[in-house]
């Protein structure tokens, strides 16, 4: 600043009496020198500015390769598997590597179920369902199918389909992975008379029906064991009903009484007949004189022997 108005003050007074020709070439030497320099200071800042510019980019770029070392994961949720351990290199060529195995939500499961070709007839999405875990043997958790795979596996000849069963886990008993043991809900009846399968299967000898039974002591004709009957499903046009023997006992005999046969659940038949009501005993089994290991007449040689001679029905 001082320079440029020497200059200016030595330009309007010129060489004279008052300022020397020596004075004068002084104050304008000094001006170009001082405006050189000038230049070169701008120069030196556009500079230091491109070099900002630049550190500020390697900056950058240096905090971004930083944040690949970060790996953060696209939900919360809970981390099942760690697949990695503390030091290990993870490299992602093609393919980005497995690190964590996480859980999106416990509050909401699913219970992958393989169900035989022969049922999968049945199961229809939205159908109830209840199923128990060996963690919890006391409890029987609800669920409702949500859906049905259609890519089937064959194991051994067997042709299963994978059912989606969705259920509530708010209460967080259940965990990943459990063995869970599910029954489909089919058809549901109420107020019915159940009696054990072991009554349907079970046939006396014609020496223990009473004696004006004896002429047709079998069943009656297309009648079948309660295993090999197909069970009636609630929601067909017609239910399959199918009629079958049980015994009463009557003194030291029995007599047959012929029911109707409904739904099963494979230990429990429901019945009807006029000639029952919830309380009649029945014979399911008996405890003779047969020789030791052997079974019952009319019972299943693989059947465990029953210790009991007979139940009621309910």
């Amino acid at each position: 600043m001082q320079t440029d108005n020497d200059w200016v003050r030595a330009r309007k007074l010129g060489p004279s009496d008052a300022l020397s020709q020596t004075d004068f070439d002084a104050a304008r030497a000094n001006y170009e020198v001082a405006k050189a320099n000038l230049g070169v200071g701008k120069a030196a800042v556009v500079q230091a500015q491109g070099s900002v510019a630049q550190a500020e980019a390697t900056l950058r770029r240096a905090l971004q390769n930083l944040s690949y070392c970060t790996i953060k994961s696209p939900v919360n949720g809970v981390i099942i598997d760690r697949r990695v351990n503390i030091g290990q290199t993870v490299v992602a060529s093609l393919n980005a590597p497995s690190l964590f195995l996480l859980a999106k939500d416990l509050n909401r499961l699913q219970v992958w179920v393989s169900v035989n070709e022969a049922d999968i007839g049945r199961i229809k999405p939205g159908q109830p369902v209840t199923f128990t875990v060996d963690a919890h043997p006391g409890d029987v958790f609800p669920g409702k199918v949500g859906k049905i795979r259609l890519n089937a596996t064959m194991t051994q000849n067997v042709v299963t389909y994978t059912v989606e069963v969705d259920t509530d886990n708010s209460g967080g008993k259940l965990f990943p992975y459990l063995t869970a043991n599910v029954n489909f809900i089919v058809g549901e009846r109420k107020d019915v008379l159940l009696v054990p399968n072991a009554a349907l299967r079970w046939m006396p000898t014609v020496e223990q029906v009473v004696s004006e039974f004896r002429a047709s002591p079998k069943p009656a004709k297309g009648s079948e064991a309660p295993d090999q009957v197909k069970p009636a499903v609630k929601g067909g046009k017609k239910e399959e009903k199918v009629p079958s023997l049980v015994w009463v006992p009557q003194g030291d005999l029995v007599r047959p009484v012929q029911v109707t046969i409904g739904m099963s659940d494979g230990s429990l038949t429901e019945v009807s007949s006029p000639e029952l009501k919830e309380g009649t005993p029945l014979v399911v089994g008996e405890m003779g004189s047969q020789p030791a290991g052997q079974p019952a007449p009319g019972a299943s040689p693989f059947a465990p022997q029953l210790l009991r001679k007979s139940a009621t029905t309910k």
